[in-house]
Parts: C-alpha cells; sequence; structure tokens
C-alpha cells in the first residue's frame, strides 16, 4: 500500500502480532502506523516505535481498572488463566495477574490454548482443567472467536454458577458473538463502548452514536470509535503540519491533546500511547440487552479509571525497555 499506492498513513492490526509487525514495516517506510485494535502492552512498550501510535488502550490499562476492582471484590480468592498461546495473551496474563496478586503459578494455575488455529477440543480441554482445579474466578484471556466459543463451552459445563468469569479486554463484538444469555455477569474491560457518552454527557461521543446508529442500525464499536478518532486526528495533524509527510506528521501529533468521543486524551510524546480514562464492565442480564431497540445495551459500567492511574508511568516503561534490551527514547527522526 506505501509502495503501490503511496498511502501517507496506515491504520489497523486486529491482532497485536499484525499490528506490530505493521509498525515495524512503517517505520522503515517513515509512515505513520496507528493501532486501532491491538492490546498488547508491547505494541507500544518494547515493541514500540516512532511511526507507531495507539489509540485504544493496552492490556496493562485494562489490567488495572478491572484489577481494582477485582481486588476490592475478589481478593484471596483462587484465580484461573486460560491464555492465548501470542504476544497479546502473555502481556495481558502477566498484567492481570501482577495487578491482582495472582502471580503464584502453583496456587493460581494456568493453561495455554494455540493462537492462532484453536479448536473446540483445545478450549474443551482447557475448560475440562478447570473444572478439576475450581477456581473462584475464571479469567478467559482470550479474543474475539476464541472467547466466544470458550465461554460457550465454559457455560454449557455449568462453570458460570460455581465461578466468576473474566474476559479482560471485552468488545461489543465478543459480548455480541458470545450472545445475551451466555455473556449475563462476565465481567471486562475497554477503553469506550456506546454507552461511555451518555452516562458521562459526552456530546460529540453522542452525536457519534446517533448518527452510526441512524446509518447502520447498530451501536459503533469500541474499534470502530478508535477508527473515528484516528482519522480525525491524522486529518488534523496533517493540517498542524502543513504536510503530509510521515516525520512532519509524527512531530505534530507528539504531546498533542484531543477530545473526540469522551474525556481527554494526549498521545505520549516519548511511547506514543493514547493516554485516557478506561472502564471495567459487567455483561447486563439477557433481559436488559434484549430490551434495547438493537438488543445490543450489553455493558453495565462498574469502574473507571483516568489515564494517569492507569497507563505504566514513564519510569515504568524505562525500565521494561531496558530489560528488554531496548533504548529508553523511540528513533529519531
Amino acid at each position: 500500500m506505501i509502495d503501490e499506492d503511496g498511502c501517507k498513513a496506515i491504520f489497523g492490526g486486529s491482532s497485536s502480532g499484525v499490528a506490530v509487525a505493521a509498525g515495524k514495516v512503517c517505520q522503515e517506510k517513515q509512515v505513520p502506523f496507528f493501532g486501532t485494535l491491538t492490546y498488547s502492552t508491547a505494541t507500544t512498550g518494547v515493541e514500540g516505535r516512532r511511526f507507531v501510535f495507539r489509540e485504544c488502550y493496552n492490556a496493562w490499562a485494562g489490567a488495572m481498572v478491572l484489577g481494582d476492582y477485582m481486588n476490592k471484590n475478589f481478593s484471596g480468592k483462587k484465580f484461573l488463566y486460560i491464555t492465548a498461546d501470542y504476544t497479546w495473551g502473555h502481556t495481558t496474563e502477566e498484567s492481570f495477574r501482577s495487578i491482582t496478586n495472582t502471580g503464584d503459578t502453583g496456587a493460581h494455575k494456568g493453561i495455554l490454548t494455540p493462537f492462532p488455529g484453536a479448536q473446540d477440543a483445545d478450549f474443551k480441554k482447557a475448560i475440562s482443567f478447570a473444572k478439576m482445579v475450581k477456581p473462584d474466578v475464571l479469567v478467559l484471556v482470550l479474543f474475539g472467536k476464541d472467547m466466544e466459543r470458550a465461554v460457550r463451552i465454559a457455560t454449557a459445563e455449568g462453570l458460570k454458577s460455581k465461578m466468576q468469569i473474566v474476559v479482560p479486554n471485552l468488545t461489543l463484538g465478543m459480548a455480541e458473538g458470545g450472545g445475551p444469555a451466555v455473556m449475563e455477569g462476565v465481567l471486562g474491560a475497554l477503553p469506550w463502548c456506546w454507552n461511555v457518552p451518555f452516562e458521562f454527557n459526552y456530546e460529540g461521543g453522542k452525536n457519534f452514536v446517533n448518527k452510526f446508529s441512524e446509518r447502520h442500525s447498530r451501536y459503533p464499536s469500541t474499534s470502530g470509535a478508535s477508527a473515528y478518532s484516528i482519522l480525525h486526528e491524522w486529518k488534523a495533524a496533517a493540517e498542524r503540519a502543513g504536510s503530509f509527510e510521515g516525520p512532519a506528521v509524527v512531530k505534530a501529533l507528539e504531546g498533542h491533546s484531543y477530545s473526540h468521543l469522551k474525556d481527554g486524551q494526549t498521545w505520549r510524546d516519548w511511547d506514543h500511547q493514547s493516554l485516557q480514562t478506561v472502564y471495567a464492565v459487567k455483561c447486563k442480564p439477557e433481559s436488559e440487552v434484549k430490551k434495547d431497540k438493537f438488543g445490543m445495551d450489553y455493558f453495565e459500567i462498574i469502574n473507571s479509571m483516568t489515564g494517569e492511574e492507569a497507563f505504566r508511568t514513564r519510569e515504568q516503561w524505562n525500565a521494561v525497555r531496558t530489560a528488554a534490551g531496548k533504548p529508553t527514547e523511540l528513533e529519531s527522526l
């Protein structure tokens, strides 16, 4: 796209592995890459690059806001982790264990599932392990279709009545895929959902949701909201820079604050993570979901945390980069 079509910016990535790989290419080509749906902390952490920006939150921030709720309500309970075996899964489990004080893998066991290509048999094996271990909290560190299949199997096996199911990074699409009966009572975290602007009175977000709903007869997803914000942010940066060229746009983005669909956000100049408020949610009862005009009112907001509270500090980021043998400054332009 860059070489043949002359693209001046790239955004997307529904897998953190893909986003990291795309970021490497965009760094080489000096073209900004915006992660639209990449939750691995590594994307703007150990794999952070000067031409890589992340508009959504990361696994660490999600773990912080949800972990805060878990620590208040499930302290001292036994956890079990079922985790997708790739960068997002690894960093998400690591973050959640750290924040919930469940790092002892002897007391709080874990099992990996293949990624990509996991089959129902893999999830049935993992769920059988959970039935044997009998944790108080079952953490499904799985994304997309993998989470949907696992939570359906867990529900069919009766686990929901015996333990609290937690999905550290949840999306509207995942909730829809699971369905209201299966998702009822599941806990998760996200950077935005369609009801956030209505609950906290953010006019820009309300207008976006209303216009999107009129056009598509459904609510926008978290990643849809992020894509919308990215387009506006890239456009505004190019206008401030007076140029479409990558280095100029990067400079115009670094340290810039904005507000589109919720309260204020800032592109941190040292890691290019968008600093923002994050949310923990609980999936509503099936009856409430079905009462909604689109059947999509899945999330009750149960906790929130400011970006300053939720995201790693510069000192923490430096320590992670140093431990990985990476410089504590992004590449020069």
